[in-house]
């Protein structure tokens, strides 16, 4: 599903280049369960920045279901983001004055999906989240679990086959953090590829693989027994 080859991320911080990625190859098949773990500034986030197409290589070659997306206009990239892609982020990104079905709907409403066909994603994604009793709360009437919910239920409205997690249990108590993971790896099982980027190595380790980045590179792939 997913092919790096020799990616490399450059910033130019002042009169000096930061390389961010260095030399980055990995392949992953779809369905598959992985962890990004490393040290703050080792490249995690910058490299599921760029599996999000929400960032472009300084150089290589980033392939999707085959396709070369690293050549893709920004209006293209778009387009392949919100169909195939689901992001999950440590702080929600909802927004506050929308509520828990409207933070839902958004997606779709950018889509161009039908209003029916929006009622009845956002009624079935809220239900498969416990949340159909809280569609008309917004974000500050919602616990931390309850917000994390409602991210994971508009990242996966559109039936994207590629769910990318960042820190999705750093802002939330131990017993909310368990039901989000619970609810990560149920659609890890039912065919989603699943990515999460994690400091925890507890939430790390339940993936069935398992990436360790140092200062840009992948310094160990591991799939333990």
């Amino acid at each position: 599903m997913i092919r790096l080859e020799n990616i490399q991320r450059v910033f130019q911080v002042g009169d000096q280049q930061v390389h961010a990625l260095r030399d980055i190859n990995l392949h992953i098949d779809a369905g598959e369960y992985l962890s990004i773990m490393g040290p703050s500034g080792s490249g995690k986030s910058t490299l599921l920045n760029l599996l999000g197409l929400l960032d472009r290589p300084t150089s290589g070659r980033y392939l999707l279901e085959g396709r070369d997306v690293t050549t893709l206009s920004d209006e293209e990239q778009a387009r392949v983001r919100r169909e195939h892609i689901g992001f999950v982020f440590q702080f929600f990104h909802l927004v506050p004055r929308l509520t828990a079905a409207e933070n839902v709907e958004l997606p779709m409403v950018l889509a161009g999906v039908a209003p029916a066909e929006r009622r009845r994603r956002v009624d079935q994604a809220l239900a498969a989240m416990g949340l159909s009793q809280r569609a008309s709360h917004r974000p500050d009437q919602l616990s931390g679990g309850q917000r994390q919910r409602v991210a994971i239920a508009r990242a996966t409205v559109m039936g994207p086959r590629l769910l990318l997690a960042d820190e999705p249990t750093g802002n939330l108590d131990r017993a909310s953090g368990r039901e989000v993971v619970k609810i990560l790896e149920g659609l890890s099982g039912d065919g989603i590829t699943l990515l999460v980027v994690t400091h925890d190595p507890e939430l790390g380790g339940r993936a069935r693989r398992q990436l360790h980045m140092l200062d840009g590179a992948i310094v160990s792939d591991q799939t333990p027994a």
